[in-house]
């Protein structure tokens, strides 16, 4: 079963701007985000896993994780696809870093794009959806 991570889209208060912030950098080349240290079980990761976005302290969407790479600075890069997959929201608190999220654990994907009608919902509204059990 493939491994997953999670990070805080920091700066984007919606998945909108995230996407747009990943479609932008896309258009300048791959995109990645860097980390101190490779995480110790990246073969987990590679290939099968997802980054999943925190956003006002919910999950909302993924970006498979392609691979891992060297960055500046001794750094490792988390190389990404730059298409989010929203999913179904859960309430997750927020960290620094990323962290692992065990497959059992990872929500489900919604299907549809970031540009359908349910990107435009507010985190929070998917959130309280998804428990209600109307999404």
């Amino acid at each position: 079963m493939p491994l997953h991570l999670t990070k805080v889209a920091f700066g984007a208060a919606s998945v909108d701007l995230l996407a747009d912030r990943l479609r932008a950098r896309a258009a300048a080349g791959p995109v990645f985000l860097t980390t101190r240290y490779l995480p110790k079980r990246h073969e987990e990761i590679t290939g099968q896993g997802s980054l999943f976005w925190i956003i006002k302290h919910q999950l909302v969407a993924r970006s498979p994780i392609l691979s891992f790479g060297d960055a500046e600075g001794g750094r490792v890069a988390i190389h990404i696809d730059p298409d989010l997959r929203l999913v179904q929201a859960r309430p997750k608190r927020a960290h620094q870093g990323w962290r692992y999220l065990e497959a059992d654990e990872a929500p489900v994907d919604l299907g549809g794009d970031v540009t359908d009608g349910l990107a435009a919902m507010p985190p929070a509204l998917m959130g309280k959806l998804s428990e209600l059990g109307l999404l």
